[in-house]
């Protein structure tokens, strides 16, 4: 037993929790507004229902007082006309006829009160309704604020949340971002410099065609230059005889240099 009653009470509890969860203050508002009106409509069935007794029951007192009117005239009529006996029927009628009413006074006193009572409550619960409509409609409002700030409130959270998450992210990005402005950067640089001419190890052919026309036309200049200093008496000297070494061969080179000269000047 103690253990069916805990797993009721903690079923109950589930349950609680659930329509605690699944209820809403605006539904419930207007909820207890519909049973509200509820009331006051069955109180307003109940309020005709007694007006209409009362009512009825001031017709059958205004019939019998018609009729208690009508036999008083028909007695008078009768002992004018000497007949006693009619006038004594018509009185006897008359009293039954107040008798009546006379019986019915208390119960039209009872609906009036019950009338009356059951007025003043509808009034009062009117305003009672009037007043909580007041103040459903601004607890509604004050709710739908609150859950709009809520649902902002999450919103920021999350995107929060975004952002330090992607911080990584950005960071990455930034770096390499960086990294390329500083490699195009480095490239420009080469570029500048002709530095990346060089770097491939390779040209195309037109610039080949040229480096061999300008290196050839160096070593034409050079060689040219060169036979004009030997052409002018410049520095022979520069390059050793064939066959000759060491300090003999340029004490010979500089004897035979002297007599080359000097058969050269005589047979000039």
């Amino acid at each position: 037993m103690g253990m069916f009653k805990r797993a009721g009470e903690i079923f109950q509890a589930k349950a609680n929790k659930a329509l605690d969860k699944a209820e809403k203050p605006d539904e419930m508002l207007d909820l207890s507004y519909e049973q509200m009106l509820q009331q006051i409509t069955k109180v307003r069935q109940a309020l005709a229902t007694i007006a209409a007794s009362r009512k009825r029951i001031e017709l059958q007192e205004d019939q019998l007082q018609h009729s208690i009117d009508h036999l008083t005239d028909q007695a008078r009529q009768a002992l004018s006309q000497n007949r006693e006996d009619l006038a004594k029927e018509a009185l006897a009628r008359k009293a039954t006829a107040q008798s009546e009413i006379d019986d019915m006074a208390p119960q039209h006193q009872q609906l009036q009160e019950q009338e009356e009572k059951l007025t003043e409550t509808l009034q009062a619960l009117q305003a009672r309704v009037n007043q909580f409509r007041t103040q459903k409609e601004t607890m509604k409002a004050q709710y739908a604020a609150a859950q709009a700030s809520a649902s902002v409130n999450e919103s920021v959270a999350g995107i929060s949340d975004t952002f330090s998450n992607s911080g990584a992210a950005l960071q990455r990005a930034q770096d390499k971002i960086e990294g390329m402005q500083a490699r195009a950067g480095a490239l420009d640089e080469l570029l500048a410099s002709g530095a990346l001419e060089d770097v491939g190890g390779a040209s195309d052919d037109i610039q080949k065609q040229l480096d061999e026309v300008s290196s050839s036309s160096q070593v034409n200049d050079e060689l040219a230059q060169m036979k004009a200093e030997l052409a002018a008496g410049g520095p022979a000297g520069s390059l050793p005889a064939a066959g000759g070494s060491g300090d003999g061969a340029a004490t010979s080179d500089s004897s035979g240099t002297n007599g080359t000269s000097d058969g050269a000047g005589g047979n000039g």
